[in-house]
């Protein structure tokens, strides 16, 4: 069967007046479900709160917009809550299992996207969420003898606990209440990271920078086995085609502006070439190369790679495969002579992972 490697924007599964969730739906993107991977995106409004809920997968949250998050998180085998402030370019990641609630105490749009793998959820491709509250939640769905006995509280009592959240999924807090605040800036440093605001591995002047962050630079990406690539491609330049050694996917998100992608697969056989624009989700398959051309306003990604240190390579830079073959080798298997050959050599030895527009 075929690939289908085409790009897709998320699907509005719920709206509230708190916000919306948006997700990929494996029935409309296979590739998903056949890769393990999946996405959603979440948005809430001022004062919006994401009710309290667990998930079947493990996934990287990445701020798209808003400096006035909030999120919650009781993580496995612990009894202790964890609350951190979110600002745009977080990248935070959420285990396995990991409890959390999510708030917008700012006066605009808070937007994060997630990317993870969906190795043990129940349908694969697609992450399926366990509320705890709400009239969605856990304890609504128990009957009151059950809530009652497991709490300790009379009939009328677990009647009140169970349902007096008629709310689903996300709400609006009402002004007056209010949720913790941000754990100091040593617990935040270490389960959240601004991946806008690092130092580049790669930057290249009027051309665009690649930031890579790995369980080396950032511990608690182990957590989750994922690591997350943030790529800012100015107008016209391009990425160098790169490939995971590992058997790891690539899942892209299209963060601003547009631009074209290429992919090349099994026998070199190019499987996708198509244009790429905000909101866009983009799946790479083990093994594959892909690569990126911005169009006239750049081109934004991040990128979630489906291990915590993942082995890259890439075609075209000074530190690609083709530049560490030596060339006898080189002008063999590109069948070109000598004088050719130097001359490809000082071109890719002056090139780096994002290659501007030349002549």
């Amino acid at each position: 069967m075929e690939l289908d490697l085409k790009p897709r924007s998320a699907q509005k599964i719920f709206e509230g007046e708190g916000g919306e969730y948006h997700s990929w739906l494996s029935k409309d993107f296979p590739l998903l479900q056949e890769s393990k991977v999946g996405g959603g995106r979440l948005v809430l409004r001022p004062r919006g709160f994401a009710l309290p809920h667990y998930a079947d997968c493990s996934k990287v949250g990445y701020v798209l917009q808003g400096n006035d998050g909030i999120v919650g998180m009781v993580f496995p085998n612990t009894t202790k809550e964890v609350v951190v402030k979110l600002r745009e370019g977080d990248i935070v990641p959420v285990p396995l299992g990991s409890l959390s609630w999510w708030f917008n105490e700012g006066d605009s749009n808070l937007e994060v996207v997630f990317l993870g793998k969906t190795t043990d959820a129940h349908t694969p491709g697609e992450f399926t969420y366990f509320l705890q509250t709400g009239r969605q939640g856990i304890v609504a769905s128990f009957s009151n003898d059950f809530v009652g006995r497991a709490f300790g509280l009379k009939k009328d009592e677990a009647d009140k606990l169970a349902n007096s959240q008629d709310g689903a999924l996300i709400i609006v807090l009402p002004e007056g209440k209010t949720l913790p605040k941000p754990h100091q800036s040593d617990i935040t440093k270490e389960i959240v990271y601004n991946i806008d605001a690092a130092l580049p591995d790669h930057r290249v002047k009027n051309s665009g920078f690649w930031t890579t962050v790995t369980q080396t630079k950032f511990p608690f990406l182990g957590k989750v086995g994922l690591s997350a690539s943030h790529v800012e491609l100015g107008a016209n330049s391009m990425s160098s085609p790169i490939y995971t050694t590992d058997s790891t996917v690539q899942i892209i998100y299209v963060v601003k502006g547009s631009g074209q992608i290429q992919i090349v697969g099994i026998n070199g056989k190019r499987v996708l070439d198509t244009q790429v624009k905000v909101g866009h989700l983009v799946v790479v398959p083990r093994f594959f190369v892909v690569a990126a051309v911005a169009g006239e306003e750049g081109l934004e990604c991040l990128s979630v790679i489906t291990s915590a240190e993942p082995v890259l390579e890439d075609i075209a830079s000074n530190q690609s495969t083709l530049a560490a073959l030596s060339p006898e080798a080189l002008q063999a298997s590109l069948n070109i002579n000598a004088e050719f050959g130097k001359l490809f050599i000082s071109k890719i030895k002056e090139s780096s992972y994002i290659l501007p527009l030349r002549d």
